[in-house]
């Protein structure tokens, strides 16, 4: 960075490589703390068609992700629902859901958190997940006692190419920070990176990521360093910018 002044941080640009909508809101709070936003959605996320039970056999909704919210249909909208974070749960909000719980922290806390707000042995909680993600949760949910019915309600996908906002800064050296929310979005920006010819370009940029694991995927790229957030929520990854 070159200097505290807000003046001076927008020529800082920061990477958002985020699905949208939610790419969007980072950038709001970026832009608001003097940084310069670059969005660069690397996923795009499509609906699964998913045989759903019925709002009066459940007893709370589980979700993962925010983008799950969008497949839950508005009879749920009384169920309790319980999300991973703080996003989420005001996502779930913003859609009409009433009755929001969140773990504020990781698919751990989520579980924990099912253990206190619900009952095992009752009804049992729908899981609703992304395509080939929630088997842990499900897992220990089960552990704790749950019935879970697990449904895949959505899909994420790599794009094709890096997009061109993240080619013309890299390109420029332009970018001082990559933000990355999940493993499949680091891995898939070390493809695209790589594909592009532009991965000797990030000898100046820090790579800030949410989880350790989505530190490891992106190993194979020369970034000035790899920084993991204390929790893996977005205001700890943010905090990393300070």
């Amino acid at each position: 960075m070159t200097g505290g002044g807000g003046a001076e941080r927008m020529v800082d640009g920061v990477l958002i490589t985020r699905p949208l909508p939610a790419a969007e809101e980072t950038a709001t709070r970026l832009a608001a703390r003097g940084f310069r936003p670059i969005i660069a959605p690397l996923l795009e996320i499509r609906a699964v068609p998913a045989d759903l039970p019925a709002s009066d056999q459940l007893q709370a909704i589980v979700v993962t992700s925010g983008h799950a919210v969008a497949a839950l249909p508005e009879a749920y909208r009384a169920l309790p629902l319980l999300a991973v974070g703080d996003a989420t749960a005001a996502r779930a909000r913003a859609a009409g859901h009433v009755r929001v719980l969140s773990a504020a922290a990781d698919a751990a806390a989520l579980a924990a958190l099912a253990g206190r707000a619900c009952a095992p042995g009752s009804a049992p909680l729908l899981l609703a997940v992304g395509q080939d993600q929630g088997a842990d949760v499900a897992a220990d949910l089960a552990m704790r006692g749950f019935a879970v019915i697990r449904r895949e309600v959505y899909a994420a996908a790599t794009v094709a190419a890096l997009p061109e906002a993240a080619r013309l800064a890299l390109g420029e050296r332009s970018v001082h920070a990559a933000l990355f929310f999940s493993a499949a979005t680091a891995r898939g920006f070390v493809r695209l990176c790589t594909e592009a010819g532009l991965a000797g370009g990030l000898i100046t940029v820090e790579a800030l990521a949410i989880s350790p694991r989505t530190a490891a995927a992106l190993a194979p790229l020369p970034f000035r360093r790899v920084r993991v957030a204390l929790h893996p929520n977005q205001d700890e990854l943010l905090a990393l910018l300070a």
